[in-house]
């Protein structure tokens, strides 16, 4: 088997509403992987093929072990992962309140790995399964089988109303829109999405900025980025990146990698 990463797209009409992409991640040879991403607006659920997570969660290729289901709220900070062994996952990528179409009653404080989001039988059929237009598929069958409509009115109109606004956004003039409470809107985010509305706007920003400058190939300056996304000033620019990804936005760009045709960034360590 060769080492892959690839990245692909739901065509059922159902799940392609809610799931952004899906990825592939093969290393046959992999002795020790480590990789930093960084805060996104959406979240995820990894699939690792035969493998054990340690205390301190480093993942473990172990031969004997079932497959391994990690669900990954909205992140909001710098996600440092290592992989031991051999590597053989596949990840869903799902739309903010997406994954709640799909399963209920989940914890958004924190990693959820305790929680049979695929049966061990549907794993086997995943995990036997090469060619993304058959994984797709079955990927697409395993999800809209489970679909069961979740609505949230006020949170769906507010994250609408971020990803419209994002550049001249602010708590207090969504809070009027909605005419609730500011108070109330963050209890509902929080218990929904496991974040703020003040920190979604804010990743989502920043997502925004590297969409601008990774995936349109804009040759702007970063002074020029900060005045187009409406920052403050230059410092209010390299103030947003060194809290979300510890770097600075030169540094952050520069030790990146694009991984896939999506929007998967990551520092890849030597």
């Amino acid at each position: 088997m060769k080492e892959i990463f690839e990245t692909f797209k739901p065509v059922n009409p159902i799940v392609k509403k809610y799931v952004d992409y899906y990825y592939l991640d093969v290393k046959p040879n992999n002795e020790v992987n480590e990789f930093q991403c960084f805060p996104h607006f959406n979240n995820t659920i990894s699939l690792y093929k035969s493998h054990i997570r340690l205390r301190d969660g480093e993942m473990v290729f172990d031969q004997a072990a079932v497959p391994f289901q990690i669900f990954t709220p909205i992140r909001t900070t710098v996600l440092n992962v290592k992989q031991l062994g051999k590597i053989e996952r596949i990840v869903i990528i799902f739309h903010p309140l997406g994954v709640q179409q799909f399963y209920k009653n989940l914890d958004f404080s924190g990693f959820i790995t305790d929680y049979e989001f695929f049966t061990q039988t549907e794993l086997r059929k995943i995990f036997s399964l090469c060619a993304t237009d058959t994984l797709t598929n079955s990927l697409d069958s395993f999800l809209e089988n489970r679909f069961e409509k979740f609505e949230n009115i006020i949170i769906e109109k507010s994250i609408e109303y971020i990803f419209r606004y994002y550049e001249e956004f602010s708590v207090a003039e969504l809070s009027n829109e909605l005419q609730i409470s500011r108070q109330h809107l963050n209890r509902l985010f929080q218990q929904h999405l496991g974040i703020s509305v003040k920190k979604l706007h804010e990743i989502v920003l920043f997502r925004q900025t590297i969409n601008k400058k990774l995936f349109e190939k804009s040759k702007e300056s970063f002074t020029q980025l900060a005045y187009e996304f409406n920052f403050n000033d230059q410092s209010h620019f390299n103030k947003t990146y060194k809290n979300l990804t510890a770097n600075s936005p030169k540094s952050f760009f520069a030790r990146g990698t694009i991984l896939g045709e999506e929007d998967t960034f990551w520092h890849l360590k030597p």
